[in-house]
């Protein structure tokens, strides 16, 4: 087996864990003795065993001669070892303790505390350690927690829907459906993979989204809404205490059971910044921007978005809202039932 055909084991693995252990990255891990599997694991929650601590309780699962199977063995993980005692003891320790004599390494850990000590510490105990296969994928693959650890906010998406001749939305602040039911049932799979959504007040009145994922199974991510003078009536679905909702205003800082009040002082002024910043300090790892056509360009105008999925249905509407308007690198293109995904990623990046 090469180093390359295991860490991409390891990287599927690690993906198993998406929506389950923010604010955490996603690892996976899999140990080899003789090119044979003996052992793999991933991080499977937040607070939860590391992927490297669940690939060796593995081992010892199966084979009775583990402890000699690991000194003999090879370690693969997609991300340094952490050094620091978090929610749970270093992994760069466990490896030493069972004397496991070789590590292969996706990437180093962007993290203050871990950043090159782990490695350090592997090396240290006399372990033989390379680093950097497959770097790129498994950079990609925590491209969430990389952007909150190393820009101090959330990984932004921008999410909407379009028809043909580019409209977002009725001018009249009247519900109308663009995309169709395999769109929708996607988006509530992305709900899940995400940690929030994020509104504007207009959207929030003319849809009353509930913002969650009843189309699939999964976990309902976090609610936002800018509402500058908190003037959205109570009895929206924002508010019915389902799950933890930020409310984005100039008025009020307040919680209210599971509804949080923020207040932002400046409105008019960097805005997208402002609210990412209040996010990130909540420990918010990822957003997705579902609307509307005004809160979408903003983040667009701040140059402050990651990524933007943007169905094109095959309607003509002759009039409406007019779809938010980006410059970006197209990624990908996917029909999705009726309607056309298009994954664009900003020019710079």
């Amino acid at each position: 087996m090469t180093h390359e055909t295991v860490l991409k084991r390891a990287i599927f693995l690690a993906k198993l864990g998406l929506g389950s252990v923010s604010p955490n990255p996603m690892v996976g891990s899999v140990i080899i003795y003789k090119d044979k599997i003996i052992g793999e694991g991933y991080h499977q929650y937040y607070g939860g065993p590391h992927a490297e601590v669940n690939a060796i309780d593995r081992v010892f699962e199966n084979y009775k001669n583990a402890a000699e199977l690991l000194k003999e063995a090879t370690l693969y993980v997609t991300l340094e070892p952490c050094a620091h005692f978090g929610k749970t003891p270093p992994c760069a320790d466990l490896i030493i303790r069972h004397q496991i004599p070789n590590v292969v390494i996706g990437c180093l850990d962007p993290f203050k505390n871990v950043n090159g000590k782990g490695i350090a510490k592997l090396k240290a105990a006399g372990i033989n350690v390379v680093a950097g296969i497959l770097e790129n994928e498994c950079l990609a693959l925590n491209k969430r927690f990389f952007t909150k650890v190393l820009k101090q906010r959330p990984y932004i998406i921008l999410k909407w829907a379009q028809t043909q001749d580019g409209f977002f939305a009725p001018s009249i602040g009247e519900q109308k459906w663009i995309s169709g039911k395999a769109a929708q049932r996607l988006v509530h799979l992305w709900r899940g993979q995400e940690d929030c959504i994020l509104v504007g007040k207009n959207t929030a009145l003319a849809d009353d989204p509930q913002l969650n994922v009843r189309l699939v199974s999964g976990r309902n991510p976090i609610r936002a809404v800018i509402d500058q003078k908190l003037s959205l009536p109570k009895n929206l679905n924002l508010f019915d205490n389902s799950t933890k909702t930020f409310v984005f205003n100039d008025v009020l800082t307040d919680i209210n059971d599971k509804t949080l009040y923020i207040s932002i002082e400046d409105f008019e002024h960097f805005l997208p910044q402002y609210i990412m910043f209040q996010l990130y300090l909540q420990d918010v790892q990822s957003v997705i921007i579902e609307g509307g056509s005004k809160t979408l360009q903003s983040f667009i105008d701040a140059q402050l978005w990651d990524e933007a999925r943007i169905f094109t249905a095959p309607k003509l509407w002759g009039e409406g809202i007019k779809s938010p308007v980006l410059e970006g690198k197209i990624i990908n293109k996917e029909q999705i039932g009726e309607d056309l995904l298009t994954i664009v990623n900003p020019l710079k990046q």
